[in-house]
């Protein structure tokens, strides 16, 4: 269960992280605590699985870099197997299992489309299975915020 510390962290970084020297220290100093309080209180999320990922989200095409959503039909018998190989791949993203004919999607990210079709041809030969591969074409930015507690926010609740 969480505390509402880890409620209020996570509602305030929800919406970005300060783009200063310290930024730990000054979510910090907004919620009342000291630096190492948010850092602890992160990874203690990240190690209990709360939080499965925290760090920036790059248009890696603005570097050079490439995304591609991809998808297979694998045969179910050799579903673990394909999923060892393909996450694996340090290119690979995420993979998603889908109750669908192409019933594995993952995302190939890498720092140049060279790189991005040559990890999509390693796990072709590794298993002898095609791959479908949808480059994206265009970006859409949706900013989803979801309440983490029902009523919103714990400091909306608090002051009521």
């Amino acid at each position: 269960m969480l505390s509402l510390d880890d409620v209020r962290l996570m509602t305030r970084l929800h919406g970005g992280l300060p783009l200063t020297d310290r930024p730990f220290a000054d979510v910090a100093a907004e919620l009342g605590w000291q630096e190492d309080t948010v850092i602890e209180r992160l990874h203690h999320l990240l190690a209990q699985g709360v939080l499965t990922r925290f760090g920036p989200l790059f248009q890696i095409e603005r570097a050079g870099g490439r995304f591609v959503l991809a998808a297979m039909a694998v045969p179910e018998d050799r579903f673990a197997e394909v999923t060892a190989v393909v996450n694996a791949l340090p290119e690979v993203a995420h993979n998603y299992r889908r109750e669908h004919a192409l019933n594995m999607w993952f995302v190939v990210a890498a720092a140049s489309p060279a790189l991005a079709d040559a990890a999509i041809g390693r796990i072709e030969r590794i298993t002898g299975l095609p791959v479908f591969a949808f480059p994206k074409e265009r970006e859409f930015f949706v900013e989803l915020k979801l309440p983490l507690t029902a009523g919103g926010s714990p400091e909306q609740r608090h002051a009521a």
